[in-house]
């Protein structure tokens, strides 16, 4: 029906949002990156990731105060913004740096002139800074706002006659979108550059933004009721009233 669909447009396509954003692959292959970016000692890419790590688990706690104080809404849309300004950073570090990704073939291949190497260092080692504070942007804008929230929605908007389906509907997408972006990095990296990888991930962003403001109500505040009738009155379709009032009084039935 109209409103039960609503529904799933919502939560499902939350759910997928979370993953199309490219975190999963961000993260793993974030090694792979830094030493893109010219960040290649070991110590030093140690250090990065665990500092990021504990950024980002920090970021979460303070989303759990800030999502039912200043509401989902504009958590989400803030921390879009935030990855959006992220990646198109990224991507202006890479296209500042060309060559960088055959840093490692021109250091193997030049290893006998040593005043060389060292003045013509590859591209992408002259930004790192830039690129450490970009992807520090990235997991912590992410972490507020799409991180928790993809899951937060979904709880909220599944009236309990499709509840338990729908969760297993959001959570199967969301790893297979998670499987696909992760995938498929490389090979879009190889295809596109580094840099007009992270800007295609900023286009993402954005109409993941353009896609939430349209559809996503606010949840705030409102009780699995509030929101079924919400959407009922959004699509003119009171099945989904109907049916979770059949619901409680078969469990009301059981009860007795």
């Amino acid at each position: 029906t109209p409103a039960f669909r609503r529904m799933l447009l919502v939560g499902v396509g939350t759910a997928i949002s979370q993953q199309i954003v490219g975190i999963d692959a961000v993260q793993y292959f974030l090694v792979y990156i830094l030493n893109e970016a010219g960040i290649t000692g070991r110590g030093e890419v140690n250090g990065v990731l665990i500092g990021l790590g504990l950024l980002k688990l920090g970021c979460i706690f303070i989303a759990g105060r800030l999502f039912d104080r200043r509401g989902r809404r504009p958590l989400f849309f803030a921390s879009l913004f935030g990855m959006t300004v992220a990646v198109l950073l990224l991507s202006a570090c890479f296209f500042s740096a060309p060559g960088a990704a055959d840093a490692g073939t021109v250091a193997a291949t030049d290893g006998g002139n040593d005043d060389d190497d060292a003045n013509e260092q590859p591209p992408g080692v002259s930004a790192p800074t830039v690129a450490v504070f970009a992807l520090a942007l990235y997991l912590a804008s992410f972490s507020v706002g799409m991180g928790p929230g993809a899951w937060l929605i979904p709880s909220e908007v599944f009236s309990t006659s499709i509840r338990a389906k729908s969760m297993s509907i959001a959570t199967f997408l969301n790893r297979i979108a998670g499987t696909v972006m992760s995938s498929t990095l490389l090979s879009a990296a190889d295809a596109l550059s580094w840099g007009g990888y992270f800007l295609f991930l900023g286009g993402v962003c954005l109409c993941v933004a353009a896609f939430l403001y349209v559809y996503l109500p606010e949840t705030k505040g409102r009780s699995l009721e509030d929101m079924s009738v919400y959407f009922a009155e959004l699509t003119g379709d009171r099945s989904v009233l109907e049916a979770e009032a059949k619901l409680r009084h078969e469990d009301h039935e059981d009860e007795s």
